[in-house]
């Protein structure tokens, strides 16, 4: 590979611009707003998305200590079981133009479009603006990068920060830029801020990277490293420091531990819990032993080399994986003779494959082996290591098509991709059949043409070259036009079409083999009843059953579902006794785990008479069953347990304090809970059913409830009256 062949930037210029050429500019333009227009199409059909995260995004466009802490109630009672960063876009958007599904989402939405320029950055630095304008390209339409970033999970920031890492790490490289380096070790500790520990699984190779390749002395790159470490810590630790020094009694619970500690969480339950499967109060880990089977991973599915390419999670993030795969080995046998990382052009080129290869390999070796929970919605993390090598292989072997070997490899990668899209889209039943074979066909011929198309003439050769990209994005360009045409609520929720036998429902729980509940076509999601009937949503008070401007609306499910109403729209992946949907007042998917409750019109009004007289209106088990009627209502609801129902927040005499002082007067009874949705629990969560790990705590506050205070039905759900005693 040669300067001239390959339009990267010389070691003497590094840092500088090439030219840019004419069209280029109005590319990128058109790219950045293809992908705005992607993101931000029919965003409000999610409605509220996630409740349990839109409930504390309200908490804290009233609250700044809710917002500091990233309480899940304005009230303060506990947090979210993540550190809050996400959530902070979210809740100043909500903040300055009020609560609803388009000022939660847009910030979102709009993290997208920025990941889609650095990822274009950065690939054009190295390669030119033809290979970053393919990268952008490949990482829009990635069908689960579609979903999060309309999706209120705190996965969208994780995947900008983790993006603009490798930029700041590639920039730090061209001339052992200390500054650069320091902003990299910033953007990780924002990102710690957003997912914890999953924001370090991208450290060992960009560090050893830096280590052996940065262009200066081994004392000085060690030093540098130590900088970048030390801003790193402050980054993440400013926030962390303040929460374990701020007395516990003038804080929210932190939600997700057990004892109370932000450290015990993030090495537990979001940390070392995730990889072995041993996650202190969460719904059910994993393990070689659970019920998931010997081949590991226990309710979460089975783990293995094959699990991102398996079932439902293939179609997420895996259809340019293999040759994203073949496209990283075949760069670095062409740029390996580079000794050193800004030595030589082709070094440069070296460092980045190693920069986005290293990333993709080791975040895929974790997901693909964890133990404990484990979504697909995760694998979003990969989409911009996957778009990067895209770009960048296919420009090599691009400019290096006058060998034998390389048109032969690129033409064998267009070709394998064209099969596993094939393959791909013939999991989905039904779905699009023309398609598949249209891939498969212009695929294949694109990939037998290739290496001759240069003997018919440059337009040919462009004829034949889009033919391929087209080709190589058709089917993920499906998913994702069926994912943004689909609203999508829930704690589980998964792009593009059913898959039969898949382990996660949209908005549902885990369903096939190891998991909770078989994926079955017409299932429920949100509340939505079979036959299409129209439940009461939960959402700002004034608002009706949903948001405004989505009443009727009835989106679009998957694999051509009918919809429901804008907060739930109907969804396969339902579970069988009624699981996915909560009954009037009751839990929502596993007995209120996964999606809240339907919330009345009566429940409301009950809810808001008064509250400004409490601390919390309400208080019921589970964050998401209190979120959906803290979103109907507008008022605090103390969530009881924190997501789960199992952690030991508040104790019983705790609770019963609060309820001396007069702070809380509703508790809302668990409506709606199945028997399979208790076993599907496992006896995990601390209301309705046996002692959760939070030491039953939840049962405790249920029982003596039910015991002391009056019960009513209100609007379909039970209610107790916490200021009226039955003696």
């Amino acid at each position: 590979m040669t300067t001239a062949a390959l339009p990267i930037l010389p070691a003497a210029a590094a840092g500088a611009r090439t030219a840019r050429p004419g069209w280029e500019r109005p590319a990128l333009a058109g790219l950045l707003i293809a992908t705005a227009a992607l993101l931000l199409w029919d965003l409000g059909s999610s409605g509220y998305a996630n409740s349990f995260y839109s409930a504390a995004v309200q908490a804290g466009s009233e609250s700044w200590k809710a917002f500091f802490f990233g309480s899940s109630d304005a009230g303060n009672s506990i947090t979210v079981d993540k550190p809050p960063a996400a959530l902070w876009p979210m809740m100043l958007s909500v903040r300055l133009f009020g609560l609803g599904s388009w000022q939660i989402l847009v910030p979102q939405a709009l993290m997208g479009v920025a990941t889609t320029g650095v990822l274009y950055a950065a690939v054009r630095r190295q390669f030119g603006p033809g290979a970053a304008l393919l990268s952008g390209a490949a990482f829009a339409l990635t069908p689960v990068a579609a979903l999060m970033f309309r999706f209120n999970n705190p996965d969208a920031l994780l995947t900008l920060l983790l993006t603009v890492t490798v930029y700041c790490l590639l920039r730090a490289l061209e001339g052992a830029h200390t500054r650069w380096l320091v902003w990299a070790g910033v953007a990780v500790g924002f990102a710690f801020l957003t997912k914890t520990l999953q924001a370090f699984v991208i450290l060992p190779p960009l560090a050893v990277l830096y280590a052996v390749c940065a262009p200066t002395g081994l004392r000085r790159r060690l030093g540098q490293l130590l900088l970048a470490g030390g801003a790193m810590v402050v980054a993440g630790g400013w926030w962390v420091a303040v929460v374990e020094l701020w007395p516990a009694s003038s804080r929210p619970y932190i939600g997700g531990s057990q004892n109370n500690s932000f450290l015990e969480l993030t090495l537990g339950y979001n940390g070392l819990g995730r990889i072995n499967g041993n996650e202190t109060g969460s719904v059910g880990g994993g393990g070689a032993g659970g019920p998931g089977g010997a081949g590991g991973g226990g309710r979460w599915g089975e783990s293995g080399i094959d699990r991102l390419f398996s079932g439902n999670i293939g179609g997420q993030i895996s259809w340019l994986l293999p040759a994203a795969l073949v496209l990283l080995v075949a760069g670095l046998v062409i740029t390996w003779r580079a000794r050193r990382a800004t030595d030589s052009v082709d070094g440069m080129a070296r460092a980045a494959f190693l920069a986005w290869g290293g990333s993709l390999l080791i975040t895929a070796v974790v997901f693909s082996y964890m133990q404990g929970i484990f979504h697909e919605y995760y694998t979003v993390a990969l989409a911009p290591f996957v778009a990067a090598l895209i770009g960048m292989g296919v420009a090599v072997l691009w400019e290096e098509r006058g060998s034998a070997v390389a048109a032969a490899t690129l033409s064998g990668t267009l070709a394998l991709t064209a099969v596993w899209s094939y393959v791909l889209l013939g999991r989905a039943t039904g779905y699009l059949p023309w398609l598949r074979w249209a891939v498969l066909v212009g695929g294949l011929l694109a990939a037998v043409a290739l290496p001759f198309a240069g003997r018919a003439g440059r337009r040919m050769v462009r004829a034949i070259a889009g033919l391929g990209v087209v080709a190589a994005l058709a089917g993920p360009f499906a998913y994702c036009m069926t994912t943004v045409s689909t609203g999508h609520t829930g704690s589980i929720v998964t792009a593009g079409p059913a898959v039969a036998g898949s382990r996660g429902g949209p908005g549902g729980m885990m369903g096939g083999p190891g998991g909770f509940g078989e994926m079955r076509q017409g299932g429920r999601d949100g509340g939505q009843q079979p036959g299409g009937t129209l439940p009461q949503g939960a959402v700002p008070p004034g608002q009706g059953a949903v948001p405004p401007g989505q009443g009727g609306q009835g989106a679009q499910g998957q694999g051509g579902m009918p919809g429901a109403d804008g907060r739930g729209a109907e969804r396969p992946g339902g579970f069988p006794g009624g699981m996915a949907g909560g009954g009037p007042g009751g839990g929502g998917g596993a007995g209120g785990l996964l999606n809240g409750a339907r919330v009345s019109s009566e429940a409301e009004a009950a809810l808001t008479a008064g509250a400004d007289s409490y601390t919390w209106a309400a208080a019921a088990i589970g964050s998401q069953n209190a979120a959906s009627y803290q979103l109907a209502s507008g008022v605090p609801v103390m969530p009881v347990g924190g997501f789960n129902g199992s952690d030991p927040s508040p104790t019983l005499e705790q609770f019963k304090e609060y309820v001396r002082d007069g702070r809380i007067h509703w508790f809302i009874g668990q409506g709606g809970t199945t028997a399979a949705g208790a076993e599907a629990d496992g006896g995990r969560r601390g209301g309705g059913g046996p002692a959760g790990p939070g030491g039953g705590t939840s049962t405790e506050i249920e029982n003596w409830v039910k015991a002391t205070f009056k019960e009513s039905t209100v609007g379909g759900a039970t209610f107790y009256d916490l200021t009226a005693p039955t003696s």
